[in-house]
């Protein structure tokens, strides 16, 4: 049997870290973070990292693992998840993933084999049908599929461009049809992923608002911490709401400026992840900001996946 994992998915701001501590409440779970910078110790409030007094008591994973001056790579991030939802399934829980990177989290669930031909071959594979759908539109994209697999297009809408290419990227690459491989997913996990997003000007104001709290909490004084530690030389010193302190601590910058670049850089990586999401991975999405009583719905949802009903 594949590996059940919940990930929680969307840009900052949006609530993941609330919603997968109630969700670990109410499925006896236990949550791994996705991030790629919540990983390191001493960088608490630039990462938005859940601490121990939030977590509810919650076992949390992949947090606080790593100093500053270690590397963690996407590599790094799959063999340290698999292990941890291995640990987590042993004790009867379900593993939940929580926020993340956009790409480390795809190649999880898709069993990418990273520094790989395969893996390579598979990307370019993949970004060739996006860039078809972007050129001719997804009715075009779809009906593609409906030529060679019209089982597997009935059973995916049009609108769904991650599930129509990845049935015609099965098909090229085995010569068998979607249809005629049970409709699973790629890789070991069995992952219903929500996700979480909101009005994109109501987003922005929350990211803003984010960071001047951040900036109340000690973020200019953590951020020097990381600076006078090496800075961009180190592997966490490249990090959004970090980095943009760097020229004020030099004196090549005002202190507002590098808070307003922390605000942009945000802004602008917020962006980025829903794009990534919405193109690049199968989710469910919901907005817990403007209607919290989502929240019924995405139980529903999971209570289907667990029950192992079509969603």
């Amino acid at each position: 049997m594949k590996q059940k994992l919940l990930p929680i998915v969307g840009p900052t701001a949006v609530g993941k870290t609330a919603l997968s501590i109630e969700l670990a409440k109410r499925y006896q779970g236990e949550v791994i973070s996705g991030d790629s910078m919540q990983v390191y110790r001493t960088l608490d409030i630039g990462t938005a990292k859940v601490m121990p007094d939030e977590m509810q008591g919650i076992k949390h994973h992949l947090i606080d693992i790593l100093d500053p001056s270690e590397r963690f790579s996407c590599a790094d991030f799959i063999l340290r998840c698999k292990e941890s939802c291995q640990e987590i399934s042993k004790r009867k829980k379900l593993p939940l993933l929580a926020g993340g990177t956009g790409f480390y989290v795809q190649a999880l669930l898709d069993g990418f084999k990273l520094g790989q031909d395969e893996y390579s071959a598979d990307e370019k594979e993949r970004a060739k049908w996006h860039d078809y759908a972007e050129n001719h539109g997804r009715q075009a994209l779809w009906n593609k599929l409906n030529e060679v697999d019209p089982i597997a297009a009935a059973k995916i809408p049009v609108g769904n461009e991650v599930r129509v290419v990845r049935a015609l990227e099965v098909y090229e690459k085995t010569g068998k049809k979607f249809s005629e491989q049970n409709d699973v997913q790629d890789g070991e996990f069995d992952a219903l992923i929500i996700g979480l997003t909101t009005d994109r000007t109501l987003l922005y104001e929350r990211i803003n608002q984010r960071v001047d709290l951040m900036m109340k909490r000690g973020l200019e004084k953590e951020a020097r911490s990381l600076y006078e530690a090496g800075g961009s030389l180190l592997p966490a010193g490249k990090g959004i709401g970090y980095k943009e302190f760097y020229p004020y601590f030099a004196g090549e910058s005002t202190l507002e400026e590098s808070v307003d670049l922390v605000k942009k850089n945000s802004r602008h990586y917020a962006k980025r992840q829903l794009t990534w999401f919405r193109n690049k991975m199968d989710v469910v999405w919901f907005d817990l900001v403007q209607h919290p009583e989502q929240i019924k719905n995405i139980c529903a949802v999971v209570d289907d996946w667990l029950l192992n009903k079509e969603r």
